[in-house]
This record gives structure tokens, C-alpha cells and sequence, in this order.
């Protein structure tokens, strides 16, 4: 069935090609219309997923979905269908001395697939970049959120059969182990496999598959308060970072300190145990230096003596760790060693000092006096985002629209011949 559902897939990748912008813009609207209809009916199948996990499980509040959470895909879904068309772009154009023109144009890679765990919100994001970028899309979803996304799927499907277009454009594939295995090996029928998770996914994927991927890395995020740092920016940064969302990939795990302001450490931690809600309040995992700052200045209860696994760790959690250094050497030399290349920043008043962690730090992205929680393909205009990349080839950071269109030459003459 898996390998019928791969041809179908590719058969109906060709429909898109005959689509214009428009008509592809107005599926999209629709789409976004259905949602929010139906957001009732998305809420009780994602409750179903909902009742068979832990509310402490960090993929709890990836998972969950409410009609807040559905207005704002249909929101991103319409702002993909604003977007201008990835397709047919002039790359780039050449006359040979014979006359012959050789055009450069982007166009659809043609099958997507994208393996993601328990984030019902990845089926709309992905479906809606891989149409408006002409390609079918195989999602294979885990099995914690299978009701929520088949809910979705079920809106997708009526949507593209009103539009006249195959349902196949968009395929659930069953969420067990042989459809990965089966969607990692179809050379010739899978042009691009994306895999959205955890790290063991992300490395499962990369070692098993015969198609090409790329690869959306762990978020280990570090923001370092520079000797010269704004305390008051630093402490707004530092709690958005970490509490916006603590189950993203883009959370601050690790703040690394300079040793001049850790007098300023008490009033730069201080937001991060306001929450009246006790399970918000943030666990500091705190290395010698930075634990004599804070102790009887943080809650007992949530000051944690850090442990040498702390350093490099994505939480996924209310927890964080600090790390305090003599200078701005070692704070680079330290992120340099612990970083997943996904997101880093820096607070500091010096531009100097700033242009060089921005200049030196190896990550997708690299911030100055903003938190991580920016690294996201919506908050960057691209509409939406079908995942952030950490690797170099190809793509980097927040992927949407573009990431997804590879290109051709077209080449045109009137009979040259070589010699």
C-alpha cells in the first residue's frame, strides 16, 4: 500500500505543474477557511492524542491544539498564499557567442516527504510551502498525534477535491516504522526527505536514507551576557528566550555569563520565577561561580548546583543552565564547543564585541540583543517554515518557500550544432 501511495504521490506532483500562482493562492485560502470551520473537530481528535500523554511531557504543549492555535495556522496559511511564487524565477541568463541563451529558473523538487513527531501544526505548514513551491508532500507523523493529523489531513483533502485536484498532493502516510524505512529508500519516487524532531530521528534518518535529506538539527540555544550588557535587555531576553515556549527547538538552554555581571545575576534570573503558576517557574542548573550569586536570591527550591551534563543540553523544559567566564574569549570558545549551530546570542552595549561573536560563532542564525525565540520561518516573512536547518548544503536556518524549489536550465537555440 506504502509503495502505491509513493507512485500516486509522483503521478499527482505532475497536476501541479499546469497550476498558476493564483490557482494554487486560492487552495491555500480555502484551506485556511477550512480550518478555522472545522476547528471544533480538529480540537476533539487532537484531545483524543491529548488524553494518551503526560501533561509534564515536554511534547505535551507541541501537541497541544486549541482554537487559538487553529486561527493562527489559518493565519500563517494565508500569509503563504500572499507570498510571491517560488516557481519560475530567472536565476540567472546567458548568451553564448553562437546565439544560444541558457536560462537558469527555479522549479518544484516534486515529492517532499517530512518525518515529524508530536506537532500536528507541521502537517498545515508543510502542505501549505510544498504546494505553493509545486510539490506533493508524504507526511509521515508519529503516532502521538496520528488523530490530530488525520483530522487535518481530512480538511486538506476536502479542500483539494473541491479544487479539483488529486488528494494525493498531500498523503498521511501510516505512522510506523516500515513507512520511514519504505519513504527513505524510494529512490526515483521521493525527491527530498525532511526529518522535524529529536535528535535520534534527526540521526535515524541521516544514517538509513538512500534519498537526499536535510537534516533539521537539535536546538541547543545560548545567549551570553556580555561584561558590557544592558541588565534590564538581558533579563527581558533571557525570559523570552527561555518561557515564550520551552518545548522549541529555538528555547534558550544555556545563558553564559561574563564574570563582571554576576552581581547583576539575581536581577537578570529574577523574571524567570515571577510566573504565579509554579510548574513555569524555571530550574537553574548554575555552576559554582554563578550558584554563589544567586543563592538566597533565587528560590532554593528551583537553584540546582550544575552537573557537567547540564552544559550542551536541550531541556525541553522549565530548566536552564549558566555558565560563568573570566572574558568574551571564553564565552566564545565555550559556545563554539557546546553549540547544535541552530541559534546563539549576545547582550551587549559594545558593538565591537557584538560584530565579533556574530562574526565567530558558527550557527544557522546569530543574534545581537535579541532572544533565540526569533528563529522561526513566520517571524523571518517567510510565511511559514518547513523546518530549520543546521546543516550548510543547500540550506540553512528557517527553510520555506525557496529551500524548497531546486532548478533547470532551459537552454534554446535555432540549430547550432557542435563540433
Amino acid at each position: 500500500m506504502i509503495e502505491q501511495q509513493l507512485t500516486e504521490a509522483r503521478t499527482s506532483s505532475y497536476a501541479l505543474l499546469d497550476q498558476s500562482a493564483a490557482q494554487i493562492n486560492e487552495v491555500l485560502l480555502k484551506l485556511a477557511d477550512a480550518l478555522v470551520a472545522n476547528a471544533k473537530q480538529i480540537v476533539e481528535a487532537n484531545a483524543l492524542d491529548l488524553s494518551k500523554m503526560d501533561s509534564s511531557d515536554p511534547r505535551y504543549d507541541r501537541l497541544l491544539l486549541n482554537e487559538e492555535r487553529i486561527r493562527a495556522i489559518a493565519a500563517d496559511t494565508r500569509n503563504v498564499a500572499l507570498l510571491p511564487s517560488p516557481l519560475g524565477k530567472v536565476l540567472s541568463e546567458t548568451t553564448r557567442p553562437n546565439g544560444m541563451t541558457i536560462t537558469k529558473v527555479s522549479v518544484p523538487f516534486g515529492v517532499i516527504g517530512v518525518i515529524y513527531e508530536a506537532r500536528p501544526n507541521v502537517t498545515v505548514d508543510v502542505f501549505s510551502l510544498c504546494i505553493k513551491a509545486g510539490s506533493a508532500v508524504l507526511l509521515k507523523g508519529g503516532k502521538e498525534a496520528a488523530e490530530s493529523n488525520q483530522a487535518i489531513v481530512d480538511v486538506i483533502h476536502t479542500v483539494l477535491r473541491r479544487s479539483q485536484l488529486p488528494e494525493t498532493l498531500c498523503t498521511l502516510l501510516p505512522n510506523d516504522h516500515d513507512a520511514t524505512t519504505e519513504m527513505l529508500c524510494a529512490v526515483g519516487k521521493v525527491d527530498l526527505v525532511i526529518p522535524r524532531g529529536s535528535r535520534r530521528l534527526i540521526d535515524y534518518v541521516r544514517d538509513n536514507a538512500k534519498v537526499p535529506v536535510i537534516e533539521t538539527g537539535a536546538g541547543i540555544c545560548h545567549t551570553y551576557i556580555d561584561s558590557e550588557a544592558d541588565v534590564e535587555k538581558a533579563a527581558a531576553i533571557v525570559c523570552n528566550g527561555k518561557t515564550r515556549r520551552v518545548s522549541v527547538c529555538n528555547a534558550l538552554d544555556c545563558v553564559v555569563v561574563h564574570q563582571d555581571r554576576l552581581a547583576d545575576l539575581p536581577t537578570i534570573c529574577a523574571p524567570l520565577c515571577a510566573s504565579t503558576d509554579a510548574a513555569k517557574q524555571v530550574i537553574i542548573y548554575a555552576d559554582e561561580r554563578a550558584y554563589k550569586a544567586l543563592k538566597g536570591q533565587y528560590p532554593a527550591e528551583l537553584l540546582r548546583e550544575a552537573q557537567p551534563e547540564h552544559f550542551g543540553m536541550e531541556f525541553q523544559a522549565y530548566k536552564m543552565a549558566i555558565r560563568t567566564v573570566d572574558n568574551m574569549d571564553e564565552a566564545i570558545e565555550y559556545v563554539q564547543q557546546h553549540t547544535s549551530h541552530h541559534s546563539e546570542s549576545i547582550v551587549s552595549r559594545n558593538s565591537e564585541h557584538c560584530e565579533r561573536f556574530l562574526r565567530l560563532i558558527d550557527a544557522a542564525c546569530v543574534y545581537q540583543n535579541l532572544p533565540t525565540s526569533w528563529t522561526d520561518g513566520a517571524q523571518f516573512g517567510f510565511g511559514a517554515e518547513i523546518g530549520i536547518s543546521t546543516q550548510k548544503l543547500h540550506a540553512r536556518g528557517p527553510m520555506a518557500l525557496n529551500e524548497i524549489t531546486t532548478y533547470k536550465y532551459l537552454v534554446k537555440g535555432d540549430g547550432q550544432i557542435r563540433k
